[in-house]
């Protein structure tokens, strides 16, 4: 794609490079799936073919379940590449880190209301971080980066979602961790209601539980 040479680049993951460039005047992403040389190469086209057209389907999925995700201009299947909306505003990620206590509260209620949409519509984020949530200028939270997503309805998923989303917290913002993840809780439970929140906040014990027991038995 010629416009990925003219941008700039953002982000270089394990999974794929974001670029910032202009589309048609105005500033937007794209999401490039380079191929992996340790994969074959059948192999590693179908994985990024797969993702490409996978990912998009998700996103939109996601604003049909009330959640904000950017805009989708153009999949290039081809190429592994996807042209998408520019969210102008702060990651979670820094806000959360600068912010007052009373504000750090709203928004961790929002993400868990966000999240808790997207569950009960069936959908998992994969990669749930506040790095990969933005607050836009629309005073929006935009969920980002859906590539390691699926639709999973199960206990299970939606346990392992959370807590990778409370792992995260753990380490990025330590020092206020649990105010933040319990009222990531509070938002989810005023969604799905308290029966159904308490057995995915069992499936998350469990999870970590399990986690206990694998590095007991390395040690």
């Amino acid at each position: 794609m010629d416009t990925i040479n003219q941008g700039i680049l953002l982000k270089k993951g394990a999974e794929a490079s974001l670029y910032l460039i202009e589309w048609y005047g105005r500033k937007a992403i794209v999401k490039v799936r380079e191929p992996k040389r340790y994969r074959p190469e059948a192999l590693d086209n179908r994985i990024r073919s797969y993702r490409t057209i996978h990912e998009p389907q998700l996103i939109h999925e996601a604003k049909c379940a009330g959640v904000s995700t950017p805009l989708i201009y153009m999949v290039n299947v081809e190429e592994a590449s996807i042209v998408m909306e520019y969210i102008e505003g702060p990651q979670i990620k820094k806000l959360l880190n600068t912010t007052n206590r009373e504000k750090r509260e709203i928004l961790c209620n929002e993400i868990g209301k966000s999240v808790a949409r997207l569950h009960n519509y069936g959908l998992i984020h994969g990669d749930l971080t506040t790095s990969n949530m933005i607050k836009s200028f629309q005073d929006k939270i935009v969920f980002v980066d859906f590539g390691l997503g699926e639709k999973n309805g199960e206990l299970e998923a939606k346990g392992v979602d959370l807590h990778l989303l409370k792992r995260s917290m753990q380490s990025t913002h330590y020092r206020f961790w649990e105010q933040c993840f319990q009222n990531v809780l509070k938002g989810y439970t005023s969604v799905l209601g308290v029966k159904i929140s308490e057995k995915v906040y069992e499936k998350i014990k469990e999870i970590e539980k399990r986690g206990r027991y694998v590095e007991e038995r390395r040690q």
